[in-house]
């Protein structure tokens, strides 16, 4: 993120910027110009980090919204960070897309569509690429290609049969959880139409779980 971007994100922690005009701003952060202190906040409010209301006369961050528990409410809406794509087939999706930095913008989801979770709790979500949890359902809904599942991820400790997000080797996937003590194994199979073959994690493999999927939000069919 630009090193404005940030300075406006912190003094919007403690002020309300819609108070000041942009060369004022701009003294605030030690920056001279005007037009650039409108385009990182633009900028900001498109990936949804700043809330310019000018209606009610209100510009505030947003970026830690979701952060704490299940999003700040926003009305009768819940603004869930859009943190790219995830694979629903082979593991090729790399790790480092889950970062504030990464953030493509906010899910805007009734809350009534998400379980409530525990306010400490963080969610964010993903979207679907690939087939192969195509037959896997949460609260009877598929999770298919081009859907958005919603990932809490602070639900790290699956039961068998959990569907988790997980990273292999810096590759993050979906795929159901299994646990093999006997053989000292972790197994992640697909839920699909499609054949495709299980993965099996050793326990001393470089593997993690970054969260449970805790909803399916489908993709409208036209």
């Amino acid at each position: 993120m630009h090193t404005i971007q940030e300075k406006l994100l912190e003094l919007a922690k403690i002020k309300n910027l819609a108070s000041f005009s942009l060369r004022e701003i701009g003294a605030f952060i030690g920056e001279t110009s005007p037009q650039k202190i409108k385009h990182h906040m633009e900028q900001l409010e498109k990936r949804g980090l700043l809330n310019i209301d000018k209606a009610k006369g209100i510009i505030k961050n947003t970026r830690d919204n979701w952060k704490k528990g299940t999003n700040k409410k926003q009305g009768t809406l819940l603004s869930i960070p859009i943190l790219g794509y995830v694979s629903a087939g082979p593991a090729t999706m790399y790790a480092d897309v889950f970062t504030e930095g990464n953030i493509e913008g906010f899910l805007r989801i009734s809350e009534s569509l998400v379980r409530p979770r525990p306010t400490s709790h963080v969610l964010f979500a993903l979207r679907v690429k690939g087939p192969s949890m195509n037959k896997a359902t949460i609260e009877k809904k598929k999770i298919e290609d081009g859907d958005y599942v919603i990932v809490d991820t602070n639900d790290r400790n699956p039961k068998n049969g959990d569907i988790v997000l997980s990273i292999i080797d810096g590759m993050a996937n979906i795929k159901r959880y299994y646990r093999d003590n006997e053989n000292k194994q972790i197994i992640l199979m697909s839920d699909s139409n499609q054949d495709f073959p299980p993965i099996y994690i050793h326990e001393s493999d470089n593997y993690m779980i970054n969260g449970k999927v805790v909803q399916v939000i489908k993709k409208p069919k036209m």
